[in-house]
């Protein structure tokens, strides 16, 4: 599968947003992926669908919008409205409500993803196949930049795209969240993963566009 980078842009200088997004597009990212946090479901508090309005005419990157929220549902709307690509939620809080908030998502015209935290089996993901365009894996404890990826990712990976090609969508678009680096990027490509977010790793390269093919060619 073509591996797609989507640098995280919680690493970046958020007083410098319009340049960030035209650097990854001049830097050749696939998406960018944009982490909306509430102070409550993760301790820091970052941006709502406001920035994400204003962000949107001034860039043609896919927006993949993660939402680390504990009421995800009352804010999809205004980021569909916003110009978010894709939406993605926690099964750790919506719960079995998951399948209703995805389904409610594309129904707005938007991709919907749904993500597990580290600490939650990947088999919580398994009943939602037929509601998303993307699986989320957090592969480290969201909230944080910098931190290092967790091994044991690895084999949730695994098993995710196992799932996926067993139950007929062996092309589904497995994203991987937290600590992705040039030197493990190879390993999370063979154990499953297509699309990489890569924060600290793009935005503190001396060359994004060197940093992202590599990435890319995983």
């Amino acid at each position: 599968m073509k591996i797609k980078v989507a640098p995280s842009i919680l690493a970046s200088d958020f007083s410098a947003a319009g340049q960030t997004f035209a650097r990854l597009e001049q830097s050749g990212a696939d998406l960018a992926h944009c982490d909306v946090m509430d102070g409550n479901f993760v301790p820091p508090i970052t941006f709502g669908a406001q920035f994400i309005q204003h962000i949107r005419p001034h860039t043609k990157l896919f927006l993949d919008c993660h939402l680390m929220t504990l009421h995800p549902e009352t804010h999809i709307e205004s980021f569909a409205a916003a110009g978010a690509d894709l939406i993605s939620v926690h099964t750790e809080v919506c719960g079995k409500r998951t399948g209703e908030v995805l389904r409610a998502i594309r129904a707005l015209g938007v991709k919907a993803a749904a993500v597990v935290n580290p600490a939650t089996p990947v088999t919580e993901l398994f009943d939602w196949l037929g509601d998303v365009d993307m699986y989320l894996v957090m592969s480290v404890v969201p909230g944080w930049g910098g931190q290092k990826f967790i091994p044991e990712s690895l084999k949730k990976l695994e098993e995710l795209r196992a799932f996926c090609i067993k139950n007929g969508r062996p092309d589904l678009d497995i994203e991987v969240d937290g600590g992705v680096t040039e030197q493990n990027a190879g390993d999370i490509a063979a154990a499953g993963a297509n699309v990489l977010v890569a924060g600290s790793t793009v935005f503190r390269s001396a060359d994004m566009r060197a940093t992202i093919e590599a990435l890319r060619r995983a």
